[in-house]
């Protein structure tokens, strides 16, 4: 059994570094082109490991376009979303599992269902929608809705919550905790390494999230960072300047990049309590 073991422990490592090859590979790629002369991008066989390094399209991707207000604006739109959104997904998610309403489980099934609603469905409503209200081409359409919530974060927690005994809300009710009081005082410090993993994840796809910000900005300086990079491309890849576009796509890989490593535990911790507490 033991050799058979070491065997088995041997194909599945083998099996993850031919995985990881895969998917560092590219990573690796983009970063060294980064670093290349225009020529060498092509070259065969391939240059992984420019001699010498240029460090130029690191500093000329801020004047070739507006790479410093778009990674102003996604600060904004992520930030100000997964804050404010956190804090309201967490109440909703400790109503929906702790408190008694009428309704309440009809309300959330409602709630669900809307996941079954393909966004295309509903981008054309939303756009007229933010049109009349004269949104179009700021940052309120992308920042606005996700502040009432995340409809997977609500059900995450909520998820989670099942597991804290309803003895210890009771408890607190009985010493005359009001409902806020329970949600601060008790449920959220329970619900913290949750609460985080999932803001993490949130933080992740709104900075990665292409499609919404097209849809609504027009104007340069309004652009997020995806919209700049993905101009970036549409311009300098027909002038072949590769490195320039991969040096811009470095920097807006770099926030994401940090936060999973600082992070990691949290994110891992996250599909693991999904897989246990569901």
């Amino acid at each position: 059994m033991t050799s058979r073991r070491r065997v088995t422990h041997s194909i599945i490592f083998v099996l993850l570094l031919i995985g990881a090859v895969f998917m560092i590979g590219p990573l690796l790629w983009m970063l060294s082109t980064s670093f290349k002369d225009k020529q060498d991008v092509f070259a065969l066989p391939p240059v992984w490991i420019p001699r010498p390094f240029h460090f130029d399209k690191y500093s000329e991707i801020w004047e070739a376009g507006p790479l410093l207000s778009g990674i102003k604006n996604s600060l904004i739109i992520a930030v100000t979303v997964t804050v404010v959104g956190t804090f309201t997904s967490s109440l909703a998610a400790f109503s929906f599992s702790k408190l008694r309403f009428p309704g309440k489980n009809k309300i959330f099934l409602l709630m669900l269902s809307s996941l079954m609603i393909p966004y295309p469905a509903v981008m054309i409503p939303q756009f007229f929608m933010f049109s009349k209200l004269g949104w179009i081409d700021t940052l309120l359409p992308l920042i606005v809705p996700g502040l009432f919530g995340n409809i997977v974060m609500i059900f995450f927690l909520r998820q989670y919550l099942s597991s804290v005994p309803n003895a210890i809300i009771e408890a607190a009710k009985i010493d005359g905790s009001s409902y806020f009081r329970l949600y601060s005082s008790i449920t959220f410090p329970l619900i913290k390494p949750a609460v985080a993993a999932q803001l993490i994840l949130w933080f992740m796809g709104i900075w990665n999230d292409y499609l919404s910000p097209i849809i609504y900005l027009n104007s340069p300086e309004k652009q997020t960072l995806q919209l700049v990079i993905a101009n970036f491309n549409a311009t300098y890849a027909i002038q072949t300047d590769y490195p320039l576009i991969m040096a811009a796509s470095i920097i807006a890989l770099l926030p994401m990049l940090i936060i999973f490593l600082v992070f990691q535990k949290q994110i891992i911790e996250s599909v693991a309590i999904s897989g246990v507490k569901g």
